[in-house]
């Protein structure tokens, strides 16, 4: 038995994806920049899953740039406002951003640039009220991830747009993690940018999008050609992006039924694991994405970590996923549970179960039974071995 629990590293491709790629691939596979008929075929499939994606967020099309990936997605965002100023800013990101954020930010100190990083709670939660505190004169970004993809976290995005609007200040957020899991409504949210991604919606991996506000000057990452209004140089991706479209499409059609049967299955896991020794939840249970429970490892034995859990599951044919990672052969703590205050040992525990369209309730509590025994095998409770209060003082 295969049970696949890491919807947030990425989906499996629907299969109407998957058509949609194989029609553009031997009947419109022209580029889309060209005048002739070829082109003209590629270029209004283009244009079809631009109106597709836009329609998930419900923003104008024109407002819909593509990428790669919600990796590009982000440094597009970010180091196209920077590139548009002369002298060195001022960003402010969080301190549980993705990579992809977390980077270019970190390049952009390196280049003389001031970044502050916003501290979270003990569930990964900004408090808009050091956002206030943090900005200042020469403050020309806000970043903040949407739903955090280790904790699964959902950060008051709605608030701290406005706080930052309220000073003049863009304000970006990476909701790879959010888009077709929850509503997203552009023209209410107070987003100047938005990050989205293929393969996390059941598109094909390779695309991504950045939504960018009418009116908004980005300066491109790439030199070329002058594609996607002169944002994104290059020729695109015409099959990829129509499954992209496609997914997108489904994705928000979807929303009303399956939103609501991934909570259920969601909490229904939290619920058979609730009271596993040696197991702590990690992030805020309210603010939360549907999809999402997650997890920390601890006890007396340093030697099982969240990477050893993710083997062990893996072994009896159950895909999760894991926080901490593996540089040069040291296993490395997650930044993101050493920045929400948990101890190098704890951080070093973390684990993430992610549920999709093909997770039913009987994989659910199949996992849960498994990860049970796993946790028995490697970690035997005895009497005095297992003292959570002696570990930390968090509440879920």
């Amino acid at each position: 038995m295969q049970i696949y629990l890491d919807y947030s590293a990425t989906t499996p491709t629907r299969p109407e994806a998957i058509a949609t790629m194989q029609t553009v691939l031997t009947q419109q596979w022209g580029n889309p920049s060209s005048l002739h008929e070829w082109g003209q075929r590629a270029a209004t499939v283009l244009e079809q899953a631009r109106i597709q994606v836009a329609g998930l967020i419900n923003a104008p099309a024109e407002s819909i740039i593509f990428t790669s990936g919600g990796t590009e997605a982000d440094n597009l965002a970010i180091m196209g406002v920077a590139r548009s100023y002369r002298t060195p800013q001022h960003i402010i990101i969080s301190s549980v951003e993705h990579s992809a954020v977390s980077e270019p930010a970190r390049l952009l100190e390196l280049w003389g640039w001031q970044v502050t990083r916003l501290p979270v709670d003990t569930k990964g939660r900004v408090n808009p009220t050091d956002l206030e505190k943090a900005l200042q004169p020469n403050t020309v970004l806000v970043s903040i991830i949407y739903g955090q993809s280790e904790v699964g976290t959902l950060q008051p995005i709605e608030e701290l747009g406005k706080i930052a609007h309220s000073h003049g200040v863009l304000f970006q957020t990476d909701a790879v993690q959010v888009a077709g899991r929850l509503p997203i409504d552009v023209q209410q949210l107070p987003v100047d940018m938005l990050s989205l991604s293929s393969h996390k919606i059941y598109g094909i991996q390779g695309a991504g999008a950045l939504y960018v506000r009418p009116g908004v000057e980005l300066a491109p990452l790439l030199c070329g050609g002058g594609q996607e209004i002169k944002l994104r140089s290059g020729t695109q991706a015409v099959p990829v992006i129509a499954g992209f479209g496609v997914a997108a499409e489904l994705a928000a059609q979807e929303l009303g039924t399956e939103t609501p049967r991934l909570i259920k299955l969601r909490d229904r896991l939290f619920s058979h694991l609730a009271d596993v020794p040696h197991l702590i939840p990690t992030g805020d249970r309210l603010h939360r994405l549907p999809h999402h429970v997650s997890f920390s490892v601890i006890g007396e034995s340093e030697k099982v970590t969240g990477k050893t859990l993710v083997r062990q599951m893996n072994l009896a044919g159950i895909a999760i996923s894991a926080g901490s990672a593996c540089h040069s052969g040291k296993l490395s703590p997650s930044p993101i549970l050493l920045a929400m205050g948990y101890s190098d040992a704890v951080a070093l525990g973390g684990i993430r179960f992610t549920l999709g369209r093909d997770t039913e309730e009987a994989d659910v509590d199949w996992a849960a039974m498994v990860l049970k025994q796993v946790l028995e095998r490697l970690m035997p409770v005895s009497k005095n071995s297992f003292q959570p209060e002696r570990v930390l003082s968090l509440e879920f």
